[in-house]
């Protein structure tokens, strides 16, 4: 257990680390300002409706209450939003998890993924520009028209 720092220190490094005001975290949780301030000072302590409202909100109450990580001690820094995408992440198909690293990754440098062995074929006329000429772009061969090169 943490005992340098008070359940009142650790409530505020939290609501900071959400990047959230006193008076946005006392409305999340359901309590005024000031009462925000009186429950980072260490003059009063949060009860269980207030601590339930912050967890929703993505505080980490057992490290409040007790200075010791939850299960999620490895992701804490990051904000509810990435934490979505991490959880997507987790849940997701292997297809799925090759979809999201590769948006993160900005659709490159993935080589080997189920996401970059896929192939798309055209026919018809296709954007008739380039006749017979091969385009390679990292990852990607794109043969145009129906000569093969020499």
């Amino acid at each position: 257990m943490n005992q340098t720092v008070s359940i009142g220190d650790r409530l505020k490094e939290e609501r900071l680390r959400l990047g959230l005001t006193q008076p946005v975290m006392g409305e999340i949780a359901g309590v005024t300002k000031k009462s925000q301030m009186l429950y980072e000072a260490g003059e009063r302590f949060p009860d269980a409706r207030y601590l339930a409202a912050a967890m929703r909100a993505g505080v980490d109450v057992l490290y409040v209450l007790s200075g010791e990580r939850s299960n999620s001690a490895l992701t804490h820094h990051l904000s509810p939003r990435e934490q979505v995408v991490l959880d997507a992440y987790r849940a997701g198909t292997p297809e799925q998890q090759d979809f999201i690293l590769k948006a993160a990754l900005g659709f490159s440098g993935i080589e080997g993924s189920a996401a970059t062995k896929s192939s798309q074929v055209f026919h018809g006329n296709v954007g008739q520009a380039v006749k017979g000429r091969r385009v390679v772009q990292k990852g990607v061969k794109l043969s145009v028209g129906d000569k093969t090169e020499k």
